[in-house]
């Protein structure tokens, strides 16, 4: 039977019995749009949690800190990534310090592109009152340095004002609820650009060596300690004074125009350009063991190190090489790996509940094709009386079956990116009334229609299998006979 003939068959008898047919279909596009509805809400949480992942500029960044003794392996912080024999191997072997020459040894990694110490510590933040009479406003917030490169990362992505003129300018960028603390009343977040920072914070003083004593020889000739410090000081080799220094503010970041997004590793109140915050000479909020590396040995030891790899491709295999030399590496690649995980699991559960209704639909096409079968035997008794195979009368009924597919999945599509149309409307609403900043979590991409309408067309011919076999084997003389 030729495509044309078949074509014209199936359309006129979908015709003949519209209203049966039409219902069946939109039992079809409720299944369908039940199962658009469900994915498209799925696939709208994960594009949300990626996105405020994504907005730390982070996805390429690894974090690396000097290992912990027991806890190098898989099961401790930054593991994951080395082989379990690679891992208890480092177990046994004194930390390794995180100092200058495996700093150089981290960027000499393929695919790094820099290496930054991370410089985070906790200050007061002052801005002298803008009108005689009144005390000066001042916050406890956390100071982080920021290197240039930071500059096209999403972490400034709100930034008002604009980035640091140089890598060593005295300037400050504010973030978060320490702007709301600093503000006048009444005024907005970009008066503060141009005023003067005060940071006072914890600052490490270097004692002065004291010769020892020669060998053999105490008393008179012995230099004796300082006993103006602490023991502790003496035995850390620095004293803790406080410190104090001022900055222009130059760029502000609201916290009503940031969001909850994570503002990635280095997030803080206070963004200073890294050169200066390591020149602060800072006491760190990190391990006293930390500290003491600081102290002793030559060269710098780092606290953290942040390694930028050339894409977020490249970060397996740079947390893998960092954990063979004998580090801790952790990566926000790390959280997403777990969350894709969460999301293909929850997804295929909203598939399977959404396909439930798709899978009732199917049952009306068997019952509209098995009734065609009974009106029609006398039909389907002439066309092989004229020769119509057996093959013929099975893709006639395939035909209407697919049709009213592909017509009950692009409706149902039609209809589900409707529902979640609504949905995404109702929860800005609510989020609005929360006053919580509202968010998209509703989203239908190319695949999932596409998806949707082969899924639903495949479903129906799955049905129309048992019609289109039972109508393929009638008796022709049988079929003549039938009134």
């Amino acid at each position: 039977m030729k495509l044309v003939d078949l074509t014209e068959l199936a359309a006129r008898n979908l015709r003949e019995a519209m209203l049966r047919n039409t219902l069946t279909t939109l039992g079809i596009a409720v299944g369908v749009a039940s199962l658009v509805a469900m994915l498209s809400l799925g696939v709208g949480l994960q594009q949300l949690v990626n996105r405020s992942v994504a907005r730390a500029g982070m996805f390429d960044t690894v974090q690396v800190r000097p290992r912990v003794a027991g806890f190098g392996g898989p099961g401790g912080r930054g593991g994951g990534g080395a082989a379990a024999g690679e891992a208890s191997a480092s177990e046994t072997e004194p930390p390794r310090p995180l100092d200058d020459a495996a700093r150089k040894e981290i960027a000499a990694i393929p695919n790094v592109v820099e290496v930054n110490p991370e410089v985070r510590f906790t200050a007061e933040a002052r801005i002298e009152p803008a009108r005689p009479g009144g005390g000066p406003h001042s916050r406890l917030t956390s100071v982080a340095g920021l290197p240039p490169s930071d500059r096209a990362s999403g972490l400034l992505d709100e930034l008002q004002g604009s980035f640091f003129s140089s890598p060593d300018a005295g300037e400050a960028i504010l973030q978060g609820d320490v702007i709301n603390r600093l503000l006048d009343t009444g005024k907005q977040p970009q008066s503060l650009i141009g005023q003067e920072l005060t940071l006072r914070f914890a600052q490490r003083q270097e004692l002065p060596k004291v010769p020892a004593s020669p060998a053999g020889r105490a008393g008179k000739g012995a230099a004796k300690p300082n006993e103006a410090l602490s023991p502790e000081e003496q035995a850390m080799g620095f004293s803790i004074v406080p410190g104090e220094r001022k900055f222009r503010i130059i760029g502000v970041i609201p916290a009503s125009d940031s969001g909850d997004a994570p503002r990635g590793f280095n997030s803080a109140g206070v963004y200073l350009p890294l050169n200066v915050a390591q020149e602060l000479e800072v006491v760190q909020g990190t391990d006293m063991r930390e500290v003491m590396q600081a102290t002793s040995g030559a060269g710098t030891h780092y606290a953290a190190l942040n390694v930028r790899a050339t894409s977020p491709a490249a970060v397996a295999n740079v947390e893998t090489a960092v954990i063979r030399m004998g580090f801790s590496a952790f990566s926000l690649i790390d959280i997403t790996r777990n969350l894709r995980v969460f999301f293909a699991i929850f997804d295929s559960f909203l598939g399977i509940f959404g396909s439930l209704a798709l899978a009732v639909a199917s049952l009306g096409i068997i019952n509209t094709l098995v009734m065609a079968i009974l009106e029609r035997r006398r039909e389907i008794g002439v066309l092989k009386a004229l020769g119509a195979a057996n093959r013929d009368v099975r893709q006639l009924f395939f035909a209407e079956a697919g049709v009213m597919g592909l017509l009950g999945g692009a409706f149902g599509v039609l209809l589900g990116w409707s529902i979640g149309r609504a949905i995404n409307f109702g929860t800005t609403i609510w989020l609005r009334r929360q006053g919580l900043n509202p968010r998209n979590i509703w989203a239908v991409p190319w695949w999932l229609v596409l998806g949707a309408i082969g899924f639903a067309v495949l479903v129906s011919l799955c049905a129309g299998i048992y019609p289109a076999s039972r109508a393929a084997q009638l008796d022709p003389v049988e079929a003549l006979r039938y009134e």
